[in-house]
């Protein structure tokens, strides 16, 4: 199967969906996970500074024996690493870590601190072509509203939580003038069951012969989402593929849209947000 794509405002070609490692531990099951999901047949690998798992993801592509321009690769900057100077060193040391010569997408990962001077220095990253695309996470409308009229260049695409019941319709109308694709983190509700039971999905999944995740994953890529499900179990990873087999009808979508209830789990704008990212993690531990 060739893998569908969507373009980019900067006219890169995203693999539509891809394989997420958040949460994946660096014990070696990000490495057997990630080559799991490339032997299986996926061609887009989502990481970050912060899920501290580079270097196996690193690892898996290399050992993979696929080329390198076959497979999108995505890491993103802890703001622990925001400001111009230290934002560069990151990036370089991202690059080291996964022994890659360039990231496909890279991300303002929590837009919160200097956003601009490290978005300067991924705009520069990629004129020097370590970056093929840039792009921003977990911005609502008032964090883009903040920062993106900043910005020189637009970013590619804005990463944020997305599922039928979160659709986030304010931050997308923003970013549809921009033509900036929308990545969903979280495309399955993050296992929420009353989700995965909704008697919309339940029944669509009957009609199709599919379960409730790919019912869920198919609606997402038919509104132009790039979805990238995590799994460690082998089966699951090959099913949350295969969703390019059946079609939902504009009746369909229109009954998984009115099931968006305009909350989500994690809210960005929420005061103390920053303070305890940055407390989370110290992504410098281990340098």
């Amino acid at each position: 199967m060739t893998m569908p794509t969507i373009k980019l405002n900067d006219g890169n070609e995203i693999p539509a969906i891809g394989f997420g490692t958040y949460q994946i531990p660096n014990d070696g099951s990000t490495y057997t996970a990630v080559s799991e999901a490339l032997k299986i047949g996926y061609r887009h690998i989502d990481t970050a500074v912060a899920y501290f798992n580079e270097a196996e993801v690193g690892r898996a592509i290399k050992d993979s024996g696929i080329d390198r321009d076959q497979i999108w690769v995505t890491s993103k900057l802890w703001l622990q690493d925001f400001g111009y100077e230290p934002a560069k060193r990151a990036i370089d040391l991202s690059l080291e870590k996964m022994g890659l010569d360039y990231l496909d997408l890279y991300l303002i990962h929590q837009p919160y601190g200097d956003v601009p001077g490290a978005w300067r220095a991924m705009e520069e990253a990629q004129q020097a072509g370590k970056l093929r695309s840039i792009g921003v996470s977990n911005m609502t409308p008032k964090i883009w509203n903040e920062f993106v009229p900043q910005f020189t260049t637009l970013p590619a695409v804005n990463q944020v939580e997305f599922n039928p019941y979160f659709q986030q319709t304010a931050i997308r109308e923003l970013m549809a003038a921009g033509d900036v694709k929308l990545e969903s983190w979280g495309p399955l509700g993050q296992g929420n069951q009353d989700l995965l039971k909704d008697p919309v999905i339940t029944q669509l999944a009957t009609k199709y012969g599919k379960n409730a995740g790919q019912v869920i994953l198919r609606f997402e890529n038919q509104l132009g989402v790039i979805v990238f499900p995590k799994s460690v179990h082998a089966a699951r990873i090959k099913s949350n593929l295969d969703i390019f087999d059946f079609t939902l009808t504009d009746a369909e979508m229109t009954a998984m849209i009115g099931l968006d209830k305009g909350r989500g789990q994690h809210d960005p704008d929420a005061p103390g947000v920053k303070q305890m990212l940055l407390d989370a993690f110290d992504v410098h531990a281990d340098d």
